[in-house]
């Protein structure tokens, strides 16, 4: 709900820093940007991985949605947390 009324905040506010770097990589096969993407892009990344389309007319993603891909990004979140803790330790 948050992101339908502030869909504009930086998504760093409400998400950790794996979190939404993680959602990112996977989403858009890019590098996660320096600075957080807003709220609203997120959120939209996050509804992706649960399965939505996001056509013209399909409007906001609903609730099924949005926790299959919040579980989704969860286990993103862990493989990229892993990553970056080997690539510290240099292992990679």
């Amino acid at each position: 709900m948050l992101g339908r009324i502030c869909p504009d905040i930086e998504c760093d506010s409400v998400f950790e820093l794996d979190e939404w770097q993680a959602v990112y990589v996977i989403v858009a096969k890019k590098s996660p940007p320096k600075k957080a993407p807003k709220l609203n892009e997120i959120i939209f990344m996050i509804a992706r991985l649960g399965g939505f389309l996001g056509r013209k007319n399909d409007g906001f993603p609903g609730s099924k949605v949005m926790w299959t891909g919040i579980q989704r990004m969860k286990d993103c979140t862990l493989g990229w947390s892993a990553f970056r803790t080997m690539e510290k330790n240099s292992y990679v």
